[in-house]
């Protein structure tokens, strides 16, 4: 807490303990607050405190030292106005500072009955625990409040309350818009994230669910990287290794790792976002080949500007390593030959219709990047042939990338002949063929 705030609850103090007749007896420290207070208010309802001047080897105690409470000087004149018997308010907000500067202050029923451990209880069990957005904000409040706020079940109890009831708005929507209750969990730190989404996969929550839940928290805590995924707008940010670089990186990386099993929950264009992220922050090898595993899988569903996502830094100018693009493809075309070999087929005679799609997406792909000057003729070569030839049924995509890429690359005469041979003059159209003759 800043200064000011500390000022302005010892301010209030002053103004429910100074106007009493009986002079103050004790000075208590809470960081930079100091409260003129009375002891015999004190030792009444903690036992901490008693202790403290029982103890204590000075004959009369007069200042006491309580820096280490939780939630500070503001927390600490509220358990203070208590022993009073003076008025103030439990909130969601500040509820779990509450019960766990109770506890520091060893204010129990075993001490004194109705005590501050016992009505902040009361409390965060009859409101906050209640409701879903209740028991979010006392989680998200517990984050400056380890590891008592643990200790106390705290946490858990409020992971718990909050991954059973976001089960069931997932299922069965109490308001609009139906997935209102994901926004809901972006407030918290992602260590909390995790253990919300622990909870529901334990309680039996859809992949779906589990899914629509990290779309946006990844949406929400990775904003600008995430989100634009145009290839424009983000020349001014620094890709070295920054402090904010180094915890996008760790976010992202637990983001990854919490992802369901299940390899088609999440759409495509979201997953190539996220490698694209991962690419520039330089996330762990570990973390990066499985999102490529899982665009693998649903390679047929990605469109041209999914793919050019993943080619292009956040500036539009600068290309990435194409090395992800050819992994992704060949875990793709590989899977296709294990299902066809499974189904007793010749993969080199027919090509799946998934296959096929994807063959017509990596040829328009091409042609998207065959105008980037520093594409070399190998990594163009590599992704082309990674398509197997039976799965092209027209050639006519593959042949404008090549016409493209040979005249902006105004490639040695000696390696056209070789790159050209990638095209079979057989799946041309007769338009394509056409245009070829009047260029020849």
């Amino acid at each position: 807490m800043d200064n000011s705030r500390a000022s302005l609850a010892m301010e209030r103090t002053g103004q429910w303990v100074f106007p009493r007749e009986i002079p103050t007896d004790v000075i208590v420290e809470v960081g930079e607050a100091n409260f003129s207070l009375h002891k015999f208010m004190l030792i009444a309802k903690s036992n901490y405190i008693r202790k403290l001047i029982i103890e204590s080897k000075e004959a009369d105690l007069a200042r006491i030292n309580l820096s280490n409470i939780p939630g500070g000087p503001e927390i600490f004149e509220k358990a203070a106005r208590f022993c009073y018997g003076v008025n103030f308010d439990i909130t969601v907000l500040n509820v779990a500072a509450l019960r766990c500067a109770a506890e520091y202050l060893q204010m129990t029923d075993l001490y004194c009955e109705n005590n501050l451990c016992s009505r902040t209880e009361d409390f965060l069990s009859q409101v906050p625990l209640s409701s879903l957005s209740g028991a979010l904000v006392v989680l998200k409040s517990c984050e400056d409040l380890l590891p008592m706020a643990e200790d106390l079940k705290i946490v858990q109890r409020c992971v718990d309350v909050a991954s059973a009831k976001a089960c069931v708005e997932a299922n069965f929507p109490s308001r609009s818009p139906p997935n209102w209750w994901t926004e809901e969990l972006t407030i918290l730190d992602v260590s909390f994230f995790e253990k919300i989404i622990t909870s529901m996969k334990s309680g039996g929550a859809k992949a779906l669910t589990i899914a629509s839940a990290i779309i946006t928290y990844a949406e929400r805590s990775l904003r600008d990287l995430v989100r634009d995924h145009s290839g424009n707008g983000i020349k001014s940010l620094d890709s070295g290794e920054s402090d904010i670089r180094i915890q996008q990186r760790d976010l992202l990386q637990s983001i990854v790792a919490l992802m369901p099993p299940e390899k088609a929950a999440f759409p495509i264009n979201f997953l190539c976002r996220l490698l694209r992220t991962g690419i520039f922050l330089r996330a762990a090898n570990i973390c990066k080949n499985e999102l490529e595993k899982r665009i693998s899988v649903i390679l047929e569903h990605a469109t041209v500007d999914d793919l050019l996502v993943l080619s292009f830094s956040y500036d539009g100018e600068r290309q990435f390593d194409h090395e992800s693009i050819r992994r992704i493809i060949s875990g793709f075309v590989e899977k296709e030959k294990n299902v066809s070999v499974f189904n007793g087929g010749d993969f080199k005679e027919a090509s799946s219709t998934a296959m096929q799609r994807v063959a017509k997406t990596v040829d328009a792909y091409l042609g998207e990047i065959a105008t980037s000057v520093d594409l070399s003729i190998s990594k163009f070569n590599g992704i082309a042939n990674l398509v197997p030839k039976g799965a092209r049924k027209v050639d006519d995509d593959l042949y404008r990338a090549i016409d493209i890429y040979l005249k902006v690359s105004k490639m040695p005469t000696l390696l056209v002949s070789w790159i050209t041979r990638i095209v079979d003059d057989l799946k041309l159209s007769y338009r394509v063929i056409y245009c070829r003759l009047i260029q020849i």
